[in-house]
């Protein structure tokens, strides 16, 4: 016959059992919702970088279209530029002949590579294409229309007085234009044909005007 100790024990041990799983089954559901919980929270997360990224993923790709809209827009403009700006083939070949002639000694009244003059270099040059100018720098300086320095372009024409001469008495062929910079092919006594900067202080000072022929 069974005591009332043992009873109580085993009203106890059951007890006890009881509460331990109790707790267990509490353990595994809060385990259950932390889980689902850092779940969600993940989720959440994830959505937002993903929305994130998205939102970065649109304003990168506006950006780029936005870049390659004015990339385009300013290729468009430089393009523009040189061809509004770029001279004629006409004009650079005149040149081209101009340049062939470097290194050719100065003679008076020349218009060969055995020697040449200022004029004649010019001279030589429109006539490959055609135009037929007068042989002095002088009469020259009539032809085609007087511009103002800065239009000058490549192709235009520069006249001097020099060695305080009244009269026009020297003519170059612009080859360059640079920022500031006008770059020339002449025959120079001195030198023969060779290629100047109008910013060197002789020539500055002896500049008198620029023309444009065609």
């Amino acid at each position: 016959m069974k005591t009332r100790h043992d009873l109580f024990t085993k009203v106890l041990n059951n007890f006890s059992v009881k509460k331990i799983v109790l707790l267990l089954s509490f353990g595994i559901i809060l385990t259950a919702c932390d889980a689902t919980k850092t779940a969600s929270s993940i989720k959440k997360g994830n959505t937002n970088i993903l929305k994130d990224t998205s939102n970065n993923s649109v304003v990168k790709k506006t950006d780029q279209q936005t870049d390659k809209k004015e990339n385009l827009f300013n290729v468009d403009d430089l393009v523009f530029e040189e061809i509004e700006k770029s001279p004629s083939l006409k004009i650079q070949n005149i040149v081209e002949i101009a340049k062939s002639f470097h290194g050719t000694p100065y003679k008076f009244g020349g218009t060969t590579r055995k020697g040449m003059d200022c004029s004649g270099l010019v001279y030589v040059s429109f006539q490959e294409e055609d135009i037929v100018l007068p042989r002095s720098s002088h009469e020259i300086a009539k032809k085609g229309t007087k511009i103002s320095l800065n239009e000058v372009a490549i192709g235009d024409l520069l006249f001097f007085k020099t060695n305080g001469r009244k009269q026009i008495n020297h003519v170059g062929l612009v080859v360059d234009v640079y920022p500031g910079k006008v770059l020339f092919i002449h025959s120079s006594t001195s030198q023969g044909v060779i290629i100047s900067d109008l910013d060197e202080t002789y020539w500055h000072r002896a500049f008198t005007e620029a023309r444009r022929i065609i």
